[in-house]
């Protein structure tokens, strides 16, 4: 008797896993290639190539420069044309030049992530909404990223989440 209660307990729960695991619809997209489709996109990163060329440019033209001062205070060195006090004083020019050389550059890869974000944002969010409007349309619970390497959840259905259950009984 024990073991047909427990056959008959065990496809009562078999029954309930596959009818509820029917009743979520499961999606994915492959975000990567969706963005490379984009003209947007193309436009986006043609902007940034730009200002990154522009940027470095003006770094390379900054480090030509700085080259240039130090040969030639290397030849006046070399020529004995130049007493130490001065030699110390363009020393510290040189030193202070390759500092801003360096914040510049710095300064450049903040200013083209910047840049890059905020290009990127407003065509991430429409797809993002694409996505949303789709999954509610058709019935999906969840979509997945299906990139290859991201594995990301980029729609749930709120019925779904269970944070509020989990924080209860964490008593949070």
């Amino acid at each position: 008797m024990k073991s047909i209660l427990k056959y008959t307990l065990m496809l009562v729960l078999a029954v309930t896993f596959c009818v509820s695991a029917e009743a979520q619809k499961i999606g994915y997209v492959d975000s990567g290639s969706l963005l490379e489709m984009m003209p947007k996109v193309k436009e986006a990163e043609s902007n940034l190539e730009t200002l990154g060329k522009q940027l470095q440019a003006k770094g390379q033209k900054m480090m030509t420069d700085y080259q240039t001062k130090a040969q030639d205070l290397q030849r006046r060195v070399q020529a004995g044309d130049i007493a130490p006090k001065d030699q110390d004083a363009q020393v510290a020019m040189l030193k202070d030049d390759e500092a801003k050389i360096q914040q510049f550059d710095q300064d450049m890869q903040k200013q083209l992530s910047d840049k890059r974000e905020a290009l990127l944002a407003p065509i991430l969010n429409e797809v993002k909404t694409a996505i949303q409007t789709v999954a509610k349309e058709n019935g999906y619970t969840y979509i997945f990223d299906g990139s290859p390497g991201v594995g990301v959840l980029l729609y749930a259905d709120e019925t779904t989440n269970i944070t509020a259950q989990v924080k209860a009984k964490l008593g949070i």
